[in-house]
């Protein structure tokens, strides 16, 4: 991947990280431990969910 890429990738991440932490109770977020279940949480609930769609549609497009 170049640079540029991933460049782009990464503030992407940043915009999103930044939308992710809007949405959370702060109050939640008092150790190591519950941040991570809750990064954990919204990974697999708004992130994975594209990504899955991501690689199905390259593998409709392959066949």
């Amino acid at each position: 991947m170049n640079q540029e890429k991933q460049q782009r990738i990464k503030a992407c991440l940043q915009e999103l990280a930044g939308l992710l932490y809007e949405e959370v109770d702060k109050n939640q977020l008092t150790n190591l431990e519950e941040i991570e279940k809750t990064v954990r949480r919204q990974v697999l609930e708004y992130v994975s969910p594209e990504i899955a769609l991501f690689l199905l549609n390259k593998q409709l497009e392959q066949k």
